[in-house]
Protein backbone atom coordinates (compact mmCIF):
# COMPACT_ATOMS: atom_id res chain seq x y z
CA UNK A 1 0.00 0.00 0.00
CA UNK A 2 1.27 3.26 -0.73
CA UNK A 3 0.18 6.76 0.99
CA UNK A 4 -1.59 9.13 -1.70
CA UNK A 5 0.19 12.17 -2.37
CA UNK A 6 -1.68 15.25 -2.37
CA UNK A 7 -1.30 19.52 -2.72
CA UNK A 8 -4.80 20.24 -1.09
CA UNK A 9 -4.15 21.46 2.24
CA UNK A 10 -4.62 19.16 5.64
CA UNK A 11 -8.47 19.82 7.41
CA UNK A 12 -8.58 20.65 11.25
CA UNK A 13 -10.53 17.14 11.04
CA UNK A 14 -8.33 15.30 9.20
CA UNK A 15 -5.57 16.55 11.51
CA UNK A 16 -7.34 15.68 14.12
CA UNK A 17 -8.42 12.78 13.81
CA UNK A 18 -5.31 11.08 12.64
CA UNK A 19 -3.73 12.85 15.54
CA UNK A 20 -6.17 11.70 17.71
CA UNK A 21 -4.35 7.47 16.83
CA UNK A 22 -1.58 8.77 19.43
CA UNK A 23 -2.29 8.07 23.06
CA UNK A 24 -0.68 11.50 24.96
CA UNK A 25 -0.94 11.44 29.03
CA UNK A 26 -2.70 14.01 30.65
CA UNK A 27 -1.11 16.63 32.87
CA UNK A 28 -2.10 19.83 34.69
CA UNK A 29 -0.35 23.25 34.80
CA UNK A 30 -1.05 24.88 38.32
CA UNK A 31 -0.03 27.84 40.05
CA UNK A 32 -0.89 30.49 42.78
CA UNK A 33 -2.51 33.10 41.56
CA UNK A 34 -0.63 36.72 41.68
CA UNK A 35 -3.27 39.16 43.14
CA UNK A 36 -5.27 37.26 45.51
CA UNK A 37 -3.02 33.37 46.05
CA UNK A 38 -6.15 31.80 44.72
CA UNK A 39 -5.69 28.53 42.89
CA UNK A 40 -5.25 28.08 39.00
CA UNK A 41 -4.97 26.16 36.63
CA UNK A 42 -5.39 24.03 32.94
CA UNK A 43 -5.25 20.52 31.23
CA UNK A 44 -2.86 19.71 28.69
CA UNK A 45 -2.23 16.62 26.94
CA UNK A 46 0.97 17.45 24.85
CA UNK A 47 3.48 17.51 27.16
CA UNK A 48 6.72 15.68 26.67
CA UNK A 49 10.50 16.06 28.05
CA UNK A 50 13.05 18.32 26.16
CA UNK A 51 16.54 18.04 28.46
CA UNK A 52 17.82 15.74 30.87
CA UNK A 53 21.27 18.54 31.38
CA UNK A 54 19.32 21.00 32.13
CA UNK A 55 16.10 19.59 33.00
CA UNK A 56 13.76 20.91 30.76
CA UNK A 57 10.13 19.97 29.36
CA UNK A 58 8.02 21.26 26.64
CA UNK A 59 3.90 21.44 26.65
CA UNK A 60 1.72 23.51 24.25
CA UNK A 61 -1.20 26.07 24.99
CA UNK A 62 -3.76 27.37 22.51
CA UNK A 63 -3.17 31.19 22.17
CA UNK A 64 -6.55 31.76 23.09
CA UNK A 65 -6.18 30.42 26.75
CA UNK A 66 -7.51 32.60 29.37
CA UNK A 67 -6.09 30.38 32.05
CA UNK A 68 -1.89 30.19 31.09
CA UNK A 69 -1.57 34.15 31.56
CA UNK A 70 -2.61 34.01 34.94
CA UNK A 71 -0.31 30.63 35.69
CA UNK A 72 2.56 32.71 33.72
CA UNK A 73 2.63 35.55 35.62
CA UNK A 74 3.08 33.46 38.84
CA UNK A 75 6.85 32.80 37.95
CA UNK A 76 6.49 29.53 39.12
CA UNK A 77 4.13 26.71 38.66
CA UNK A 78 3.46 23.08 38.63
CA UNK A 79 2.98 20.36 35.90
CA UNK A 80 1.16 17.54 37.88
CA UNK A 81 1.41 14.47 36.01
CA UNK A 82 -2.28 13.02 36.52
CA UNK A 83 -3.44 9.70 37.61
CA UNK A 84 -6.45 7.02 36.12
CA UNK A 85 -8.75 8.67 38.70
CA UNK A 86 -8.30 12.36 37.97
CA UNK A 87 -10.64 12.61 34.58
CA UNK A 88 -13.07 14.99 36.78
CA UNK A 89 -10.29 17.10 37.65
CA UNK A 90 -8.99 16.99 34.02
CA UNK A 91 -11.94 17.49 32.59
CA UNK A 92 -12.70 20.55 35.21
CA UNK A 93 -9.38 22.06 34.20
CA UNK A 94 -9.52 21.99 30.46
CA UNK A 95 -12.95 24.52 30.80
CA UNK A 96 -13.11 28.44 31.05
CA UNK A 97 -14.23 29.55 33.91
CA UNK A 98 -12.87 30.95 37.37
CA UNK A 99 -14.08 28.10 39.84
CA UNK A 100 -11.82 24.81 38.34
CA UNK A 101 -10.66 24.17 42.02
CA UNK A 102 -13.80 24.13 43.69
CA UNK A 103 -13.91 21.16 45.76
CA UNK A 104 -10.31 20.14 44.27
CA UNK A 105 -7.78 19.15 46.96
CA UNK A 106 -4.26 20.13 46.41
CA UNK A 107 -1.36 20.96 48.56
CA UNK A 108 1.70 22.61 47.71
CA UNK A 109 5.41 22.22 46.73
CA UNK A 110 8.29 23.30 49.03
CA UNK A 111 8.40 26.56 46.68
CA UNK A 112 4.22 26.75 47.19
CA UNK A 113 3.24 25.97 44.02
CA UNK A 114 -0.62 23.86 43.98
CA UNK A 115 0.07 19.83 43.75
CA UNK A 116 -3.05 18.22 42.61
CA UNK A 117 -4.43 15.36 45.74
CA UNK A 118 -3.75 11.87 43.45
CA UNK A 119 -1.46 13.45 40.64
CA UNK A 120 0.89 10.75 40.27
CA UNK A 121 3.81 12.74 39.93
CA UNK A 122 4.53 16.78 39.98
CA UNK A 123 7.04 19.03 38.64
CA UNK A 124 7.73 22.37 39.68
CA UNK A 125 9.16 24.78 36.91
CA UNK A 126 9.58 28.34 35.45
CA UNK A 127 9.24 29.28 31.49
CA UNK A 128 12.26 29.22 29.92
CA UNK A 129 11.15 30.03 26.34
CA UNK A 130 8.53 30.53 24.97
CA UNK A 131 7.54 30.06 20.71
CA UNK A 132 4.89 31.21 18.80
CA UNK A 133 3.35 27.52 16.67
CA UNK A 134 0.16 28.60 14.78
CA UNK A 135 -2.44 28.64 17.04
CA UNK A 136 -0.36 27.64 20.02
CA UNK A 137 2.13 29.27 22.43
CA UNK A 138 5.31 26.32 23.19
CA UNK A 139 6.40 26.32 26.27
CA UNK A 140 9.91 25.27 27.46
CA UNK A 141 10.16 24.77 31.71
CA UNK A 142 12.97 24.14 33.68
CA UNK A 143 12.44 21.77 36.10
CA UNK A 144 13.52 22.65 39.67
CA UNK A 145 12.31 20.14 41.61
CA UNK A 146 9.98 17.20 41.42
CA UNK A 147 8.33 14.16 42.82
CA UNK A 148 6.61 11.34 41.96
CA UNK A 149 5.09 8.14 43.41
CA UNK A 150 5.40 4.42 43.10
CA UNK A 151 2.01 3.21 42.52
CA UNK A 152 -0.48 4.38 40.29
CA UNK A 153 -1.30 4.43 36.31
CA UNK A 154 -1.44 7.73 34.09
CA UNK A 155 -4.73 9.14 32.76
CA UNK A 156 -4.43 8.31 29.16
CA UNK A 157 -6.46 10.44 26.09
CA UNK A 158 -7.03 8.86 23.02
CA UNK A 159 -9.41 9.56 20.19
CA UNK A 160 -10.98 11.85 21.72
CA UNK A 161 -11.79 10.27 24.96
CA UNK A 162 -9.88 9.33 28.34
CA UNK A 163 -8.89 5.37 28.62
CA UNK A 164 -6.86 3.10 30.43
CA UNK A 165 -3.59 1.65 30.08
CA UNK A 166 -3.55 -2.01 29.11
CA UNK A 167 -1.11 -3.61 31.87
Amino acid sequence: MHPTVSSTPVTREEFRATLGRFTTGVVAVTALRNSDSAPVGLAVNSFTSVSLDPALVLFCIARTSTSWPQVRTAGRFCVNILGESQREVSTRLATSGDDKFHGVRWTTTPAGTPVLEGAIGWLECSVEAEYPAGDHEVIISRVHRLSSREDGAPLVFYRGSYERLAA
